[in-house]
């Protein structure tokens, strides 16, 4: 069997998809059997850099590659024929939203957030979403869903048939389940994430304000992620509100997570949720939404609030933060949980996906 993975979010700045890709894929060729072959499409034989805000590769490796994604955007089926030849299964991205005609078509839904909250989306985001959903998710011979959620949302939202989609959980590198904390002179709450309207930055900040005044004192709010497309006034906020890193190297995001008191994660919607995942795995108590995939993914492993009540953040950022004992009790729960994704796990899985479907 000789699949094809669309890897071009690889080549452009990306987050959590190319997060996934990149640790999917090497999953994969490490999980595949010799009968069985991984591709990256366009001819990514490798890509051992991840950076959020940088291409794989070089300049020169990057552009002739995105010229013929471009190409086969334009010219579609013939030059996609073309250049996946031999392959059995394409696996399609945002991206590459165009179907062979030798080859099975498959994706990975990783949320349905463009159909559920528009409103926290650019047009443009909505209408790439929309397109990707006609041109692939519609017409696929079968589709991995990250969370059971997302999976429901699809066939709810899209009217795609239930036999269609398999759900597989994303999973968490082991750089996260042996991280080191890193050291910061005062203990701190963790935030981590694009800075966008959908993450729900604001309503953390109202309620970080309202945490009783000594566990402020003893705590720092750090926020770790590029702006996104938030507003002037609400990156304003974050700065003069919190202590904003900025974009932090993939590298070093394992041992920032490991040394946060906890995760604040109040999200309006998430297809998966890496960062609450990744603190499970570093040992950190998290608070996050009740809403979306996070009370699948989280279990009693975390405090699950209503994301739009800044009252009920603050209620768990006190409960926690004034006791060390229970967000141990939390971070064992949350370690053991986040056992479960592994990316070992969500290639075996993957791969007997991609059997079925041939």
């Amino acid at each position: 069997m000789r699949v094809t993975i669309d890897a071009t979010p690889a080549l452009l700045r990306s987050a959590g998809v190319k997060s996934y890709l990149y640790h999917w894929i090497r999953g994969l060729r490490g999980q595949a059997p010799g009968e069985d072959e991984i591709l990256a499409f366009p001819f990514l034989k490798n890509f051992d850099l991840l950076d959020h805000e940088e291409s794989a590769l070089s300049l020169w490796g990057t552009a002739p590659r995105i010229a013929l994604v471009h190409a086969v955007r334009v010219f579609g089926a013939p030059l996609l024929d073309a250049a996946i030849a031999g392959s059995d299964i394409f696996h399609a991205s945002i991206q590459m939203p165009r179907a062979p005609r030798r080859a099975k078509l498959t994706a990975t839904l990783h949320d349905l957030t463009c159909w559920v909250i528009p409103e926290v989306h650019r047009a443009a985001n909505v209408r790439a979403d929309q397109d990707f959903a006609d041109q692939v998710l519609r017409r696929a011979a079968g589709l991995i869903a990250v969370s059971e959620n997302t999976r429901q949302d699809a066939i709810r939202i899209l009217g795609i048939a239930p036999e269609k989609i398999t759900t597989i959980h994303s999973g968490v590198g082991p750089e996260y389940f042996d991280a080191i904390p890193a050291y910061r002179p005062r203990p701190y709450v963790l935030f981590v994430g694009t800075l966008e309207p959908r993450k729900n930055l604001e309503t953390l900040l109202d309620a970080w304000v309202s945490v009783r005044p000594e566990l402020r004192q003893k705590f720092e709010l750090l926020v770790a992620g590029p702006r996104g497309w938030i507003s002037d006034a609400a990156f304003a906020r974050v700065r003069g509100e919190s202590t904003y890193l900025g974009y932090v190297p993939e590298a070093q995001m394992p041992g920032l997570v490991a040394g946060a008191a906890l995760l604040a994660y109040p999200s309006l919607y998430e297809g998966f949720g890496f960062p609450v995942v990744q603190a499970m795995a570093a040992g950190v108590a998290v608070v996050t939404s009740n809403n979306s995939c996070m009370p699948e993914i989280a279990g009693d492993a975390a405090l699950l609030v209503d994301p739009k009540s800044a009252a009920e953040i603050v209620g768990a950022l006190n409960r926690l933060l004034e006791s060390e004992s229970r967000r141990a009790e939390f971070a064992k729960l949350g370690r053991a949980r986040a056992e479960r994704y592994r990316w070992e796990r969500c290639a075996a899985a993957s791969l007997e996906f991609f059997h079925r479907v041939l």
